[in-house]
């Protein structure tokens, strides 16, 4: 039918033509339809018995006395129980995820990683579904592997070690990002070689690797 004859007869009768709106949530939901989720492939085995093969990542959020709030994202040894890449950061971009795994290349190096099996556990965050994250350890042979949703205790271990720091790390205090930093490494420098634990035969992560890697 023409046109101009469709739009006298919606003026004779009085229709009106409803014209729908852009959905602004649209680009929303195909920004999550672009994420990606995992299989519990760690399925809480928790006890590893080589050194830097498979990791533990979260991210926690610090309040301080005066309200601001940080986030601290981690990556944990789940054989030492080590802390082996952290970052702290005012922000909740997607780098708070991937830098900390650029850390963890710069630790073992690029060809131990890609050559050695790794895998990497994490919750369902969009941190670790975002394809940047996902697409990053893709390229470096990792494998990914995912809590439940809403099973924290699919991630115990860094639910344990953010509990620790919490009760045992000064720094609701501190008012500079820069200070922050500096107390949080101290505190994992301490973690690591004098925080002795007894699942690690009484002895502290850093040790414990040593331990493994001379037997």
């Amino acid at each position: 039918m023409n046109p101009k004859k469709i739009y006298r007869l919606m003026k004779k009768f009085g229709i009106r033509s409803i014209i729908r709106k852009k959905n602004r949530h649209k680009h929303l939901y195909d920004a999550y339809k672009s994420h990606h989720y995992f299989e519990n492939v760690l399925d809480r085995n928790f006890n590893v018995d080589k050194p830097g093969t498979v990791f533990a990542t979260d991210i926690t959020y610090l309040t301080l006395s005066s309200n601001e709030r940080y986030y601290l994202s981690a990556v944990k040894d789940l054989c030492t129980r080590e802390i082996v890449a952290w970052k702290v950061s005012k922000s909740l971009a997607i780098s708070l995820s991937i830098d900390v795994i650029d850390q963890l290349v710069e630790r073992y190096g690029e060809d131990y990683i890609k050559d050695n099996d790794i895998l990497i556990h994490s919750d369902q965050g969009f941190h670790y579904t975002n394809p940047k994250y996902v697409n990053k350890l893709n390229k470096l042979n990792v494998t990914q592997s995912m809590s439940r949703r809403g099973n924290c205790l699919d991630n115990a271990k860094m639910e344990t070690f953010f509990g620790h720091f919490k009760d045992e790390c000064n720094y609701d205090e501190t008012k500079e990002l820069m200070d922050l930093t500096e107390i949080i490494e101290s505190y994992m420098d301490f973690y690591n070689t004098g925080r002795y634990q007894w699942t690690l035969k009484k002895m502290a992560p850093a040790q414990y690797r040593n331990h493994l890697l001379a037997a």
